[in-house]
């Protein structure tokens, strides 16, 4: 099938990349010319495990390019999918100015039926929007073509985006028009080996409303588990033991489970922000949600409660070693990450900071300023440092050179906001170990 994505951000870029894997002939479309340069290049504009070998495979096979041109695109596509950004502010109002741009472009160009695709996660009521806006440029040119609208919401998870993608657990497609449905499912069928049964077909207003219900869901798990975690080190437990024990109920699952600084991200916060919005706009207070949010918040607090704790509030000639600053592992993106509010919150106190990641740097030197020096080695970031801060899991933290470690910090103490020792084998090493929710294993009785 002829397909354009419009937006080669994170979500239209992983989109675009599989369709053209699975056969499709698909155009890229962006209006920063220095990203299309880059794209036609081979050169990617995010970090992601696995996009840069498939974007050039799908370059030199010429199933893919990148424009900013989108009268061409639109002319040529069959199916024409908008994955522009949607930021929300700090009240929940999406900004959906994007998104109609789009629409009045394709309104604009059409020249034949079309199906037009909403991938961006938008309010609910924006997709039929989306048709106003096309038909409404369509009547001020005075002509008439079928038009289909789909909303299309996406579930990719940094770090994995491509294997979500390829093989997603479901797909969810809200549309009213019948023939529109069956296109979606023949251009969704590589990705479903085993039949189309993950496909679900809906209305708009569920679909919309199903990416910001799914997020919600799952950053009340992380809340809750980080909730339990603060209780767990007041009364004595382990929080290790209680994620195992609740886990492995089948009813609750084990997944986003694991107590630590609370979720971050591109999604989760902006998604989180927009639903209490929806609730607030047509009159339902959504208090569990809010709930969430709150309890997220009190995370990053508990965690630099736990430093002032020990250095006291005035953190003036401390330095503090860091390992991780992107909101997660497998990526390199800081939008939300619960590593810019601590780092903020010690820099404001006083502290000079040590900061490594593997990935996230470049972005870190951008958003992190103040006292602060980045290092392209881990251990050399330690040098001289009071302590270590861990706020992002990176797989190669997990077996660290522990003596090496000892040997650059000028104290053996860490602060570790992912849980990823055993506190036990910390304190045999030497080291003081303070983590979250679990038993704090210092060297000294």
């Amino acid at each position: 099938m002829k397909i354009s994505v419009v937006g080669c951000g994170y979500v239209g870029l992983i989109t675009g990349v599989s369709f053209a894997e699975t056969g499709n002939q698909v155009i890229g479309v962006d209006i920063d010319e220095n990203k299309i340069n880059l794209l036609n290049e081979g050169g990617s504009p995010i970090y992601e495990p696995g996009l840069p070998e498939l974007l050039i495979k799908n370059l030199k096979e010429k199933k893919i390019y990148f424009t900013s041109n989108i009268k061409k695109a639109v002319e040529e596509s069959e199916i024409i999918f908008i994955a522009v950004g949607t930021p929300s502010d700090h009240n929940g109002n999406s900004d959906l100015s994007a998104l109609v741009g789009v629409a009045e472009d394709i309104g604009r160009y059409m020249n034949e039926k079309k199906i037009v695709v909403v991938k961006s996660t938008v309010p609910v009521g924006s997709t039929q929007m989306v048709s106003r806006t096309i038909r409404a440029a369509l009547q001020t040119r005075k002509v008439e073509f079928p038009l289909a609208l789909i909303s299309n919401p996406e579930f990719l998870r940094e770090g994995s985006a491509l294997e979500d993608c390829l093989h997603p657990a479901r797909i969810v497609i809200g549309s009213t028009d019948q023939d529109a449905k069956k296109v979606m499912q023949r251009l969704y069928a590589p990705f479903c080996p085993n039949g189309t049964d993950n496909i679900i077909f809906m209305d708009f207003a569920s679909a919309e409303l199903s990416k910001y219900a799914a997020n919600a869901f799952l950053a009340t798990k992380i809340s809750f588990i980080n909730e339990m975690s603060l209780l767990a080190e007041k009364v004595g437990a382990d929080i290790e033991n209680l994620r195992l024990g609740i886990g492995s109920d089948p009813r609750i699952g084990s997944q986003f489970l694991f107590a630590g600084l609370g979720y971050g991200g591109p999604c989760l916060p902006k998604d989180i922000r927009s639903l209490l919005k929806i609730g607030q706009d047509c009159g339902q207070d959504l208090s569990v949600v809010r709930a969430v949010e709150s309890a997220n918040g009190k995370q990053r607090k508990a965690f630099v409660a736990k430093v002032t704790g020990h250095f006291g509030d005035r953190l003036e000639g401390r330095r503090l070693a860091v390992w991780g600053v992107s909101f997660k592992p497998g990526t390199d993106d800081l939008r939300e990450a619960p590593s810019l509010e601590i780092l903020d919150s010690l820099l404001k106190k006083g502290a000079g900071l040590h900061c490594f990641d593997p990935i996230a740097l470049h972005n870190a030197q951008k958003k992190i300023s103040g006292h602060v020096q980045f290092f392209d080695d881990p251990y050399q970031a330690l040098r001289g440092c009071d302590a270590l801060l861990i706020l992002t899991e990176w797989e190669l933290f997990h077996q660290p050179d522990f003596t090496r470690m000892k040997q650059n910090l000028r104290t053996p103490l860490i602060f570790d906001g992912r849980n990823i020792y055993h506190p036990q084998r910390l304190k045999a090493l030497g080291f003081d170990y303070r983590c979250m929710g679990r038993p704090q294993q210092g060297t000294r009785e």
